[in-house]
């Protein structure tokens, strides 16, 4: 079969692998699926932020597989699987869990017991194992029950591509607090994963917050957000510009990381989705610590939030599709996927 494949620093290319079946990944032997797991075509492939990240540095090892946020057709399932059947779009989550150890019935489907910590599709060189990617004609999900989530009745694959990653990302980074605080004027900061930071302002919009404020340097982003209710305001990240009881930081500056932290009121929740920056970087602790400024950081979990984003989108609170800048064909993908803009996919037909 065809796997879009980082062979190289930079360069990727479409490549024949063994096709995965329900007895294991390919080479790995029995991998004890063939109750458990599913089968499954994308149709639809968003690139995730950090993609880009991992084909500037290419492979440590072997190629990687790429394509982790997709929107996938069932072709097979195992004969215990109760939760999908042959023919349904879902969408697949991109972290591997099994749902069924302590750490997956409290909802922290991202450190699943069963599986090394970052085991994820398309991100081989952070797990260490290649689990395959999305950009895949065939790729195994071991857990269906546990890892495959029904697109609502109406919805286009194009209508809920990025849900298994991004659009979760940036809803979670909003969702949690607003009840606690109804009513919040809001801040995004946007200084890189942009596509994640409109989506926390689509979130924050659709949610309720008092207003709702957009922070880049991008020009093309802050249109974006003003179409979807926010005040776009052009910065450098060098000052600040008022305080804000909810904030939201996306991005890859230290500069950025800085000003959501200086943008964040006394007692106020600053929730940061940036992962990484590009530099060394103090916690101002003594001030926070002064100011209550509250500081909440770590990644999604991707199958306790997918089906409250699924709802959202159906019913229009949530609009992946407008946050779509480029749409490539499948046969595409491999001069494409390195192509800068802020949220490109790659659809069949």
């Amino acid at each position: 079969m065809q796997q879009l494949t980082c062979v190289a620093p930079q360069t990727v290319e479409w490549r024949d692998v063994p096709e995965p079946t329900l007895t294991g990944r390919p080479d790995e032997g029995d991998d004890g699926v063939e109750a458990t797991g599913a089968l499954v075509r994308a149709v639809a492939v968003s690139r995730c932020e950090i993609d880009p990240r991992l084909i500037e540095v290419g492979p440590p090892g072997p190629p990687f597989a790429l394509g982790h946020e997709a929107v996938a057709e069932v072709v097979a399932v195992g004969s215990g699987v109760t939760g999908a059947a042959v023919g349904d779009l879902v969408v697949p989550a991109f972290q591997v869990s099994c749902g069924d150890c302590d750490r997956c019935a409290r909802g922290h489907t991202a450190v699943c017991s069963s599986y090394p910590v970052l085991s994820d599709y398309g991100m081989q060189p952070l797990s260490g194992t290649e689990y395959g990617g999305m950009l895949s004609d065939l790729v195994l999900v071991p857990h269906a029950d546990a890892m495959l989530h029904r697109v609502p009745a109406g919805l286009t694959p194009l209508d809920v591509v990025g849900v298994a990653d991004n659009v979760s990302d940036g809803y979670r980074a909003v969702a949690p607090h607003l009840p606690a605080m109804p009513g919040a004027d809001v801040l995004v900061v946007g200084h890189g994963n942009l596509s994640i930071a409109l989506f926390a302002v689509q979130a924050a919009v659709g949610l309720g917050a008092g207003s709702v404020t957009f922070a880049s340097l991008s020009e093309e982003a802050l249109a974006l957000a003003a179409d979807f209710g926010a005040g776009p305001r052009h910065t450098d990240f060098a000052r600040r510009d008022g305080r804000f009881p909810l904030v939201v930081d996306c991005g890859e500056r230290v500069a950025g990381l800085r000003y959501a932290i200086d943008s964040t009121e006394p007692e106020g929740i600053c929730h940061s989705v940036s992962g990484a920056v590009d530099g060394p970087f103090e916690l101002p602790l003594t001030r926070m610590y002064t100011l209550g400024a509250h500081f909440v950081t770590g990644r999604l979990h991707a199958t306790a939030v997918i089906p409250e984003v699924l709802s959202l989108v159906a019913s229009g609170v949530l609009r992946p599709r407008d946050v779509t800048t480029t749409l490539v064909d499948w046969a595409d993908a491999a001069t494409a996927y390195t192509t800068p803009t802020i949220k490109l996919v790659v659809a069949r037909d």
